[in-house]
C-alpha cells in the first residue's frame, strides 16, 4: 500500500503518535524516522531538532484543542452552557481508550526549565485556557471570574491526569467530570 502523504506529513504524524503515546524524552528520532520509513537526514532537513518538532506538535495540539472546543460548544445557547458542554465532552475523551492525558501537561513536566520551547508553548496553551474559561465565566455571571476560571483550568488538568492514571478503566474518577463541573459552575453563577 502507497503512502499519499508528504515524508514531512508522515513523521509528523509518526511524532505526534508517539510523543503523545509514550512520551517526548522516550521517543528518540531513530525511533520516529524508524517507524515513519523516513531517513534520519530527511527528519531534520524538515526539523532540525527534536525540540522543533516538539514545539510544532504543541503547536498542533493547541490549534486541535481550540477545535474541538468550538466543535463541542456550538449550538450552546449561552456562557454557562459552553462550559457545561465543553466539560461533558471532555469527559467522554478522558475516560475513552485513545486519551493518553494532556500533550501539555505532558511537556511541561517532561521539560520543567521555564526557558525550554516546549514548556513555553505549553504555558502559553493553558493561559489561553485559563483566559478562556475567564470571559466565559464572567459573561455566565460568576460573582469570582477568576476564582471559577482556575477551577475548571485544575478539574481539567486533574481529568486528563487521571486519565493517564486509570485509562478507559471503570475505576477512573473522572468519569464524574462534567457533574463535578456543574457543581462548580452553579455554585459560582447565580441562576437565571
Amino acid at each position: 500500500m502507497n503512502d499519499a502523504r508528504s515524508p514531512k506529513d508522515r513523521l509528523f504524524q509518526t511524532a505526534a503518535r508517539l510523543f503523545y503515546r509514550h512520551g517526548y524524552r522516550a521517543t528518540g528520532v531513530d525511533t520516529i524516522a524508524s517507524e515513519s520509513g523516513i531517513g534520519k537526514m530527511t527528519l531534520y532537513r524538515h526539523y532540525p531538532s527534536k525540540d522543533e518538532l516538539i514545539v510544532a506538535f504543541l503547536r498542533q495540539s493547541d490549534r486541535d484543542f481550540w477545535e474541538h472546543f468550538e466543535r463541542s460548544t456550538q449550538g450552546s445557547s449561552g456562557a454557562r452552557e459552553k462550559l457545561l458542554a465543553f466539560f461533558q465532552a471532555l469527559q467522554r475523551y478522558v475516560t475513552g481508550p485513545g486519551c493518553y492525558g494532556c500533550p501539555f501537561i505532558n511537556a511541561a513536566s517532561e521539560y520543567p526549565q521555564a526557558d525550554h520551547s516546549g514548556h513555553q508553548v505549553a504555558l502559553q496553551h493553558k493561559q489561553g485556557v485559563r483566559e478562556r474559561f475567564r470571559r466565559l465565566a464572567e459573561e455566565a455571571g460568576a460573582g469570582r471570574p477568576q476564582a471559577l476560571a482556575d477551577s475548571l483550568l485544575l478539574l481539567m488538568d486533574g481529568a486528563y491526569v487521571a486519565s493517564r492514571m486509570y485509562g478507559a478503566s471503570e475505576g477512573n474518577p473522572a468519569a464524574g467530570l462534567a457533574d463535578t463541573a456543574r457543581l462548580l459552575i452553579e455554585a459560582s453563577c447565580p441562576a437565571g
